[in-house]
């Protein structure tokens, strides 16, 4: 017995030294990393089916998303019964998000699908890459992914393997499929995602600035409007923090919060918070030089609810560094108050021509508040702010009249649930934005200036005569006051000829412009219970 345990013993320090060998190869671990737990995770757990030859086999030869890496572990487990704890699964993404990521200006495209923004689509390059990638999945899961061309002829050989029935669904049938996967396409994805560039060598090597300290955000909640407060980090470990928030929507309406995140390679941010009676989760991206953050927080259990989110870094190095400025829009001939919130803000602000600073109502290094005047003849359209004489990205908008509205999203889906099923039902938020003519002196054209968020009343009514004669608009759910539609039960319906609930709407905005009214659509799907939900779909 003894002798039996000395072999094991042996064979499995063989095993960590050769996995660190390995990775050590690989350009992925320095040595001081060595009692790393995502490390130690991988050694006991991981190796005895990637270790070949003395080397670590595909674990090395890719980079991903937090979210992907993610989703790679849990897949082990489903396809190859690999047991990990809760603990154990986020030591190893950790761990591997951190040495084998994607550097920021590779996520950077991509950003709309790991923040789960709600009715956004991914568009390929190409009409191939969309028949072969972007068909059963997103394409942004291809491409917040880097490989090189043996590993990409891998991941399809992968494909056929799992999911055989992929060469006969369609737009595979009507073609080579198999021949186009394993001889054209790793090439090509190996050309234009490609294991090693200049961009990760460059992060992987830096020094990243952590992200605790005091924070200046803003944001804007669809049907709430625009926030802006304060975000405090504490450290609590390597990438680990506390949070606090105070964000204010309005008066009267003050939301406060805690929670804790995690920094995975160097900038992204994820993490969940309690704010007021919600439970939220947040994504965000640190910028390069860990002076700013920008991303979107949502609820936890229903992520096409949630708000944008910008921060500046409130430190002694901050020098007008602008968060936000509100109102975004400032009509001609008239009086309002504007408030800019960021970082180290001078008291000297300049909105533009026409647009006149004639009181102040407050001066903080956080906080700018202004009367201001516009000239009833200011120059309709967009003016970027300057404050202690530098120019920001921030802008508002001088009109003197709204020229049309649109609907946000144009096309929007909603998900029915609870019924006969088990999944809860997924709303639709809208929003109505109003707009300026372009230079063309026509609505809805690409040349039309942007205003920002408007108040308006909602309703619904059938989208085409199939929808009247269906009655979606009966069955399918309910437009709240604010914009947001609730679908109805999920399941077949007794009063509606045991048909399920689902509808083809048209969503309707109704905008006050002084004496004006105007009008705006968007379509609105409702549809069946999503039952498959990946971090990246």
């Amino acid at each position: 017995m003894k002798a039996q345990t000395t072999q094991h013993t042996r064979r499995r320090l063989r095993i960590a030294g050769a996995v660190a060998l390995a990775l050590g190869m690989a350009g992925s671990l320095p040595a001081a990393a060595a009692q790393d737990p995502g490390r130690d995770v991988i050694d006991k757990k991981c190796a005895s089916c990637h270790l070949e030859d003395g080397k670590l086999t595909r674990i090395p030869e890719m980079r991903k998303s937090p979210e992907g890496w993610d989703m790679t572990v849990v897949r082990m487990g489903i396809w190859h019964k690999v047991e990990l704890t809760a603990e154990e699964r986020r030591a190893v993404v950790k761990y591997l998000a951190d040495r084998q990521g994607l550097a920021p200006s590779e996520a950077a495209p991509f950003r709309f699908l790991t923040e789960r923004r709600p009715n956004m689509q991914d568009t390929p390059p190409d009409d191939e890459m969309a028949q072969m990638c972007g068909r059963c999945h997103s394409y942004g899961r291809v491409a917040l992914q880097r490989r090189d061309e043996g590993e990409w002829r891998k991941l399809m050989h992968t494909h056929l393997g799992q999911f055989p029935s992929a060469e006969y669904s369609a737009l595979g049938r009507d073609r080579n499929w198999w021949e186009i996967a394993r001889d054209k396409m790793p090439g090509r994805l190996a050309a234009m995602y490609p294991k090693n560039t200049d961009a990760w060598r460059d992060w992987s090597r830096a020094k990243h600035r952590p992200a605790d300290g005091r924070w200046i955000v803003a944001g804007e909640r669809p049907g709430w409007g625009a926030y802006t407060g304060t975000m405090t980090v504490t450290a609590k470990g390597k990438d680990r923090y506390e949070v606090g928030y105070e964000l204010h929507f309005g008066p009267g309406n003050t939301v406060r919060g805690k929670g804790e995140s995690l920094v995975y390679t160097g900038y992204e941010w994820r993490g969940t918070a309690q704010l007021g009676n919600e439970h939220t989760q947040s994504i965000f991206a640190l910028s390069e030089d860990g002076g700013r953050m920008s991303g979107r927080w949502f609820m936890r259990k229903a992520d096409e609810i949630g708000a944008t989110f910008e921060a500046v870094r409130a430190d002694k190095a901050a020098k007008n560094a602008v968060a936000a400025v509100t109102p975004h829009m400032l009509r001609a001939g008239e009086t309002a108050t504007v408030t800019v919130a960021g970082a180290g803000l001078d008291a000297r602000l300049d909105l533009g021509a026409g647009v006149e600073v004639v009181e102040w109502l407050g001066k903080s290094a956080e906080q700018l508040k202004v009367r201001v005047k516009v000239a009833a003849d200011a120059a309709p359209g967009v003016r970027k702010l300057a404050v202690g004489g530098r120019a920001s990205d921030k802008t508002v908008a001088v009109y003197r009249q709204i020229d049309s509205v649109r609907v946000e999203p144009a096309f929007g889906i909603a998900r029915l649930g609870g019924g006969s099923g088990t999944n809860p039902p997924m709303t639709a938020q809208f929003d109505a934005v109003a707009f300026l003519n372009g230079a063309d002196g026509k609505p809805g054209t690409e040349d039309d200036v942007r205003l920002g968020s408007v108040p308006a009343k909602w309703s619904t009514e059938p989208f085409d005569e199939r929808a009247k004669h269906d009655e979606d608009l009966k069955f399918a759910g309910h437009m709240e006051p604010h914009g947001q539609f609730l679908p109805s039960f999920a399941g077949p319906n007794p009063n509606r000829r045991g048909l399920n609930n689902v509808g083809n709407l048209s969503v309707v905005a109704t905008v006050q412009d002084g004496e004006r009214t105007l009008d705006a659509k968007g379509q609105l799907m409702v549809t069946v219970q999503r039952w498959n939900t990946p971090p990246l779909r």
